[in-house]
């Protein structure tokens, strides 16, 4: 199992390695993610017909085909043409809604608990029968991570994995070419194609880092959201002053540096503002790009790009930048006054 879920698992962990970590052939697992959360929000149901979820599978895939044609590694797909007949007006509402339940859940009914080639200890759902008909009933785990204080932040997670999965399928830039930038005033994850002259952007910050951090502040393993409005909204915070830039001509702005943090943390009283985080803040932050590289999405091959190939020149260029700030900062370290046990 990935170090991702093994040092503090729990249901909420569980379903994001469902996302974060789970093998990329086809969009269906993401399509299947927000079909199970959009369900399970309207209440519990003792069984869920495969024609039911196939309205919601449906609705993503096609919502999805508009952002990018290339939803597969697959050259070509019977289901993903008819969903693309649907978005022409080829195709009518009941025959898209009839070849999901046939053609849509093929693999990933039994694919999706699976991870990194292991099956999950926990299950999201079931397959069963109800008067010979298909479907699915959600377990009790599906319902307990709902009613979590991470539930508004599941279906950006989700939606913020898809991006990133199908830019990289459809720039049709080799992944080790593709770079991930971000725009800090927008706070928004882009690619930018300097042979096309273009720019697209991919996903709020906000929602392709929360997933690896737990849905936690950084610093202090606070519980955090993604959710616009909330009282606890995380901050994007660069770990190391994004006003050192100049001086180092390093890529600050990288995703490698970039943090979900508690607004507390990042601007409270005694908040880091542009302080250098303690030393030991440096190896979670290790930690954590580590768990981006052992996914498989455009971020670990940016990273790798920013950082280093190896483990051992990502440690070396992480302590390098680091030593540099500090000494730059005046040699003061930060930490919050605050702090819950490791969550990751």
């Amino acid at each position: 199992m990935n170090r991702f879920t093994e040092y503090q698992p729990s249901l909420e962990s569980y379903f994001r390695a469902v996302i974060l970590f789970g093998k990329n052939s086809a969009s269906y697992k993401f399509a299947m993610a927000k079909a199970l959360l959009e369900v399970g929000g309207k209440g519990r149901e003792s069984f869920i017909s495969l024609q039911d979820i196939s309205v919601h599978f449906a609705a993503h895939i096609c919502e999805h085909l508009k952002l990018s044609d290339k939803q597969a590694i697959s050259s070509s797909s019977k289901y993903l043409d008819i969903c693309r007949g649907y978005n022409a007006g080829t195709v009518s509402y009941d025959e898209l809604i009839e070849s999901t339940r046939k053609l849509g859940f093929v693999n990933v009914l039994d694919a999706f608990h699976n991870v990194n080639n292991n099956r999950l200890p926990v299950s999201f759902f079931e397959v069963s029968k109800s008067d010979n008909t298909k479907g699915i009933i959600l377990t009790d785990d599906m319902y307990r991570i709902l009613q979590s204080v991470q539930a508004d932040s599941f279906e950006t997670e989700v939606e913020a994995r898809w991006r990133l999965v199908e830019t990289a399928w459809s720039t049709g830039v080799s992944s080790n070419m593709l770079k991930v930038r971000h725009d800090e005033s927008a706070e928004l994850l882009f690619v930018e194609e300097h042979d096309r002259g273009r720019r697209t952007n991919i996903t709020s910050s906000r929602d392709a880092l929360n997933g690896y951090q737990k849905g936690k502040c950084f610093y202090c393993f606070r519980d955090i959201s993604t959710k616009s409005g909330h009282p606890d909204l995380a901050d994007v915070d660069h770990f190391l002053p994004h006003r050192l830039a100049l001086m180092f001509e390093e890529n600050l702005d990288g995703v490698w540096n970039l943090v979900l943090s508690c607004q507390d943390c990042n601007r409270g009283s005694k908040g880091k503002f542009a302080c250098i985080p303690h030393i030991e803040y440096l190896d979670r932050l290790f930690r954590r790009n580590e768990f981006l590289i052992e996914s498989h999405h455009p971020l670990r091959e940016t990273l790798m790009n920013q950082t280093g190939r190896t483990r051992d020149k990502r440690i070396s260029y992480l302590n390098l930048i680091y030593n540099l700030s500090l000494s730059a900062s005046g040699g003061t370290q930060w930490r919050p006054t605050f702090e819950l046990p490791p969550a990751f």
